[in-house]
């Protein structure tokens, strides 16, 4: 299905290069396939050389391909609609758009035509294929829809929800990102206090995050079983872990994660 089709990603920042590394090292897209636009072209030089469609032209991105990934900041999505939306075709561009905060129904009524809008929140561990994306859409027996989730489970895996549910997915999955590599960065920090040099002590807190992810997503787990496997009478598992909450761990994340919430359903405001 998507796999015919060529890929237009108008705004060629961190997310959208995220999205077309993890897209060409996938099976589904040739770099050749997938047309990326920034305004500074010359910082994307190296995806150029990759064999990627590089330009600052929105128009010819969109007249060359069926599936327009918009990831530009909220700031911009206004003027990026604007300029693409005489030569959008419902009958033959599906628009699937990352902006943060911007609804489907904002997106279309700004586009003043009727053509299928796809919202997805991915993470920028989409360049390895690791993302957690989550999708929605207006019509959830959309043939854009299934594009997108197709898309999107080459590069990690997919979740689709309610759309009032995106703002607190992007704090929960994007901005969560930065969240767990603070963890993972206190966690090599209190390594390297405790005897390992500082690449020893990063290599053992990531692999050791990644297991303990591995673990919940491999059953049906919960994370306090698994703690109870290693926490035992007088330990130092449980003596360590109560420190950390003493000082506020697991509620200082709920908090993150709900400012972050907070702030994303404040970034996109409509004209």
């Amino acid at each position: 299905m998507s796999s015919l089709k060529n890929i237009a990603i108008l705004g060629g920042g961190n997310i959208g290069l995220s999205i077309a590394k993890g897209l060409q090292n996938s099976d589904l897209y040739d770099a050749k396939n997938i047309h990326i636009t920034r305004r500074r072209t010359e910082l994307l030089d190296e995806y150029k050389k990759s064999g990627f469609k590089v330009s600052s032209n929105n128009i010819e991105a969109v007249n060359s391909s069926e599936i327009i990934v918009i990831a530009v900041q909220p700031q911009q999505l206004n003027e990026l609609l604007s300029e693409i939306s005489d030569i959008l075709n419902p009958k033959k561009h599906i628009i699937i758009s990352v902006v943060s905060g911007a609804s489907i129904k904002a997106i279309k009524n700004h586009l003043k035509k009727e053509i299928e809008v796809v919202r997805v929140m991915p993470n920028t561990a989409i360049a390895i294929q690791e993302s957690m994306t989550c999708i929605s859409a207006d019509n959830k027996n959309s043939v854009a829809l299934k594009i997108a989730e197709e898309i999107f489970n080459q590069v990690g895996k997919t979740l689709i929800i309610d759309e009032e549910l995106m703002v607190p997915a992007t704090a929960l999955c994007a901005c969560g990102i930065a969240f767990f590599l603070r963890a993972v960065r206190a966690a090599s920090q209190g390594g390297i206090e405790i005897g390992f040099h500082s690449e020893e002590a990063l290599l053992m807190a990531a692999q050791t995050a990644k297991g303990a992810a591995a673990l919940l997503l491999s059953g049906e787990a919960h994370p306090e079983s698994e703690v109870d496997k290693v926490t035992t009478p007088r330990g130092c598992t449980i003596s360590g872990l109560n420190q950390m909450e003493h000082n506020g761990f697991s509620s200082a994340l709920i908090r993150g994660i709900v400012t972050s919430a907070d702030k994303a359903a404040l970034l996109y405001k409509i004209d």
